[in-house]
């Protein structure tokens, strides 16, 4: 699947079909056309790839795509299961440098009830932080501190821990805006992701 961020950068996030490891399950994140000043970018934009035709389909909502990517192995997401949309029709999103990608994992559970799991691009690019805000507002970012929460809190202590995910989506590093290279050159995140971009126009 995939995610993209509505400021500045943004990111898609989409599952990548098992057939083929080079278009994606699901994730995503355009890149702006000026350059940009570096900060954490949040997602807000969702995707999924079809298994049958590959095309990528954009996901309504954060709660609908974690429903798919719960079940994405044992149910493969396809063009029909959108509303009067098939294999036929032109795909929502396209896969190319003109945002940058991030590919999720598949089969993280969905979010318990009451709870909010959010993902955060570091201003680098290099990857991505998972955190969720618990019911009372207090903000969680490992699963110690889940542990933690759900002993102070009796009343989520049937929230088995398992349902609780800080796995994060891959930046597809042959996306990474220019911008970003050129402002944090210095830094080794950005030379191994410029060597990864150069490799790729290389060989195309």
């Amino acid at each position: 699947m995939q995610l993209a961020s509505k400021s500045a950068p943004q990111v898609e996030i989409g599952d990548r079909s098992r057939k083929r490891e080079s278009s994606g399950e699901m994730a995503g994140a355009r890149p702006p056309r000026k350059p940009v000043k570096s900060k954490r970018l949040p997602v807000d934009l969702y995707a999924a790839q079809c298994e049958e035709c590959f095309k990528w389909r954009l996901i309504s909502t954060q709660e609908e795509y974690e429903d798919i990517r719960s079940k994405l192995i044992e149910e493969p997401f396809t063009c029909n299961r959108k509303t009067d949309t098939s294999c036929e029709d032109a795909s929502d999103i396209d896969y190319d440098a003109t945002r940058t990608w991030v590919i999720d994992k598949p089969n993280i559970p969905k979010t318990p009830e009451g709870f909010k799991r959010r993902l955060v691009l570091r201003k680098d690019f290099s990857k991505f932080d998972a955190y969720y805000i618990t019911p009372t507002g207090k903000t969680v970012r490992s699963s110690t501190e889940m542990l933690s929460f759900i002993e102070a809190n009796p009343k989520y202590k049937d929230i088995p821990l398992s349902k609780f995910s800080f796995a994060v989506p891959k930046v597809m590093e042959e996306t990474v805006p220019e911008s970003i290279l050129r402002e944090d050159l210095s830094s080794s995140s950005a030379k191994r992701i410029k060597k990864v971009k150069d490799k790729s126009a290389h060989t195309d």
